[in-house]
């Protein structure tokens, strides 16, 4: 039996994207465990590469050769994705608290959130400086003050090999501006006091060569925009200060009920913690058996003894010993591309050395950038002749680039029989129903997804805003809603886990939007599908596809784009912060939209699977007019436009794209054809009511734009 339609039993939890948990995809893909869950949770899309931090900061490697994409990652490892900062552990009911969502429950977890520099008890420094861990927020800042202009004065708190790298990297990259005024390192003790007398020796020359001063056994007493009080009452000019000094755990270890040294987690020979279902690894944990210095080379070797022992410990087979390195090699880049290496007391120096840590390096970080696509299934040795054709040469989109297309649809419906009930009015072209109830009038919708993430929070989020598009788009108050759900195959314990949820999602929601979910279904299939019956309270007529007048305005409320990024996502093609930007682009509830365009809208639809053109065509063809649109006008999601160009495209959009075969688009213009999930309003209104409502949603943060008006003319669309 394929190991994809076994069900699932344990929940594998991954706390923290570092660079053990990484290897640990890296090769969980390459050997799934049937039964297993696999879930990773980290804060952002991505994870630095600490090896290449200050090669980064020295301007010798671009921002994005720093970063391991973790979306890419749990892709390729069958693995969701959480992003979202954990912020506690409760043992008792084994589960993660993380920020915004619910709690995350595990049958065995790992912990792998690193280490920060954050000096919470040194006043200002909160406000005025960097730490240096966690890399991504540091790496960030560093580039926009890497970007300005005129002299520079940077500081480092914190003497260590880490605050040394940095600063020398910093001087190097602001002296090649012409820029470096001053470079200060500062330390409460020696200078390199832990480190051997040889890379003492070495480095206090790179420091002399780059113009770098040091301030020893001198404490901070507060830290400023333009300064660095030190006790004593000396002021260290510094216009971008950061700390590397004393690092950290997370605050939120501590309340863990996990056995800590320092706030560090102990561990065991067997990577295990004092709950023996949760793993620590990298540099938030402490070797109780065999203490180690905080070093990145640590996790790495820790990386298949992890793997190993998590595999091992939901499989039953005997887990194995992790032994650390007596000693291991030391790189230390020097700002420039020189470097210093040390190992058993052995120095070398220079060019060649950096030339030997970037290739290590290099070698680490291109693991992760060669993902395999996936594969389309191989066809059996005897088919139909058109099989090929059907299944094309892409897996099938998810979302509704998985829906069938709008010639099919229009095909069935056309010979539908109308309604023969006096308190139904079928809507022309909408995907509603008018249903009246003496002075009430409701309306009536249902759409479901087969989901495109493995996270089933995020998959109810945005199934559920999708859901509630058509009632939004007819200018009605969201009133009730039905789930309808099939799950994969699960153990029971997993089952609730799922529904649980779902349905904290679509309640969130559903909520939100002033609806009640009254009820629903569920069933077992071979992959998530969520749907929603939703209906709608009208004060007034509802608002159609029919009714546009030539002279509108075009309204979109929504960036386009999500079809091609979810199918490049699928193909490790897009970059994981344009996949998580477009995420949360579809979890955007479009109720203050409505709200703004209904009373002024002549015509109004929900941008979703027919794409932009197609839904802009819906809306001509029932009100009998033509329309012009400006591309450069619309607004596009992150990354749609390179992905579009570079050739990706949803399943959906050869079926989309013949709609309007009198077009020559090309390139970036075929994203008209995209198919949105969870899309923006567009409406035709009249050209002063459109600009107004345009500029109040756009200061409610909405990417909202008029991109194009309402001509004569019968169903024809001129692209401009």
């Amino acid at each position: 039996m394929d190991s994809l339609r076994l069900p699932q039993t344990k929940d594998v939890v991954l706390i923290g994207g570092g660079h053990a948990h990484a290897l640990v995809l890296l090769k969980w893909a390459m050997r799934p465990l049937p039964g297993a869950r696999l879930t990773l949770i980290n804060p952002g899309p991505t994870a630095p590469y600490s090896g290449m931090l200050p090669g980064f900061v020295a301007g010798h490697y671009d921002r994005d050769d720093l970063d391991i994409d973790l979306v890419q990652l749990a892709r390729h490892a069958g693995a969701r994705i959480v992003i979202g900062a954990a912020e506690g552990l409760d043992l008792e009911t084994r589960t993660v608290r993380v920020s915004g969502r619910p709690d995350v429950r595990f049958d065995v977890a790992s912990i792998d959130v690193g280490i920060t520099s954050e000096m919470p008890d040194l006043p200002g420094f909160a406000d005025h400086a960097i730490p240096a861990k966690p890399l991504g927020p540091f790496a960030e800042k560093w580039a926009a003050f890497l970007h300005g202009d005129g002299p520079a004065r940077i500081s480092v708190i914190g003497g260590g090999v880490a605050g040394a790298e940095l600063v020398l990297a910093m001087a190097h990259a602001l002296r090649g501006q012409g820029r470096l005024q001053q470079a200060t390192l500062i330390d409460s003790g020696a200078v390199l006091g832990t480190a051997s007398a040889g890379v003492r020796d070495r480095l206090r020359r790179a420091f002399s060569e780059m113009g770098v001063t040091l301030i020893e056994n001198a404490s901070v007493a507060s830290v400023h925009s333009d300064h660095v009080k030190l006790d004593g009452g000396r002021e260290v000019l510094s216009d971008f200060t950061i700390g590397t000094a004393g690092a950290r755990p997370h605050d939120w270890l501590a309340g863990s009920g996990l056995d800590l040294n320092e706030g560090f987690v102990t561990v065991s020979d067997r990577l295990q913690t004092s709950d023996p279902a949760i793993f620590a690894t990298g540099d938030c944990a402490h070797l109780g058996y065999d203490p180690r210095p905080k070093a990145g080379v640590y996790a790495v070797r820790q990386a298949p003894i992890l793997l190993h022992n998590l595999r091992a410990s939901i499989s039953g087979d005997p887990m194995r010993r992790y032994r650390p390195q007596k000693d291991y090699l030391k790189l230390i880049s020097m700002g420039g591309k020189e470097a210093l290496g040390e190992r058993f007391g052995m120095l070398f120096a220079g060019k060649t050395v950096w030339r030997w840590k970037d290739r290590i390096d290099q070698s680490f970080m291109e693991q992760f950038r060669s993902l395999p696509e996936m594969d389309t299934p191989d066809l059996p040795a005897e088919h139909t002749v058109d099989l090929p054709e059907v299944l094309g040469d892409k897996p099938m989109c998810g979302g509704c680039g998985a829906k069938a297309g709008r010639r099919a649809l229009r095909a069935v419906l056309a010979d539908a029989p109308g309604s023969t009930r006096g308190d139904i009015t079928p809507l022309p072209g909408d995907d509603a129903a008018l249903l009246t109830m003496g002075e009430t009038r409701q309306v009536i919708s249902t759409d479901h997804l087969r989901a495109f993430t493995l996270d089933p929070y995020v998959m109810a989020r945005i199934a559920a805003i999708h859901a509630l598009g058509d009632i939004w788009a007819m200018g009605a108050m969201p009133q009730a809603a039905t789930a309808n759900l099939i799950l994969p195959r699960l153990a029971p314990a997993l089952q609730q886990r799922t529904l649980t949820e779902i349905m904290s999602a679509a309640r969130s929601v559903m909520g939100e939007a002033g609806a009640e979910i009254v009820g629903g279904h569920t069933s077992l299939g071979d992959e998530l599908t969520v749907g929603f019956t939703v209906t709608g309270l009208c004060k007034r007529d509802p608002v159609t596809l029919a009714g546009a007048l030539p002279g509108d305005a075009l309204v979109l409320t929504k960036p386009i784009g999500s079809g091609v990024i979810m199918a490049a996502e699928m193909a490790a093609k897009a970059k994981g912060a344009w996949v998580a930007a477009a995420l949360d682009q579809m979890q955007r509830s479009q109720a203050l939209p409505s709200q703004v365009l209904a009373p002024d809208a002549h015509a109004m639809t929900d941008v979703t699977g027919f794409g932009l053109a197609g839904h802009l065509l819906g809306i001509c063809e029932a009100s009998q007019v033509s329309a012009e649109i400006d591309f450069a006008a619309i607004p596009l999601m992150k990354g749609a436009a390179v992905l579009a160009e570079n050739g990706v495209r949803s399943s959906l959009f050869p079926e989309n794209a013949a709609l309007l075969p009198e077009w020559q688009t090309s390139g970036a213009q075929e994203l008209l054809f995209d198919p949105q999930t969870a899309g923006g309003l567009l409406a035709a209104l009249p050209v002063d009511k459109a600009k107004a409502a345009v500029k109040t949603l756009q200061e409610a943060g909405h990417g909202a734009a008029v991109i194009g008006q309402i001509t004569k003319g019968e169903g024809q669309i001129v692209l401009r």
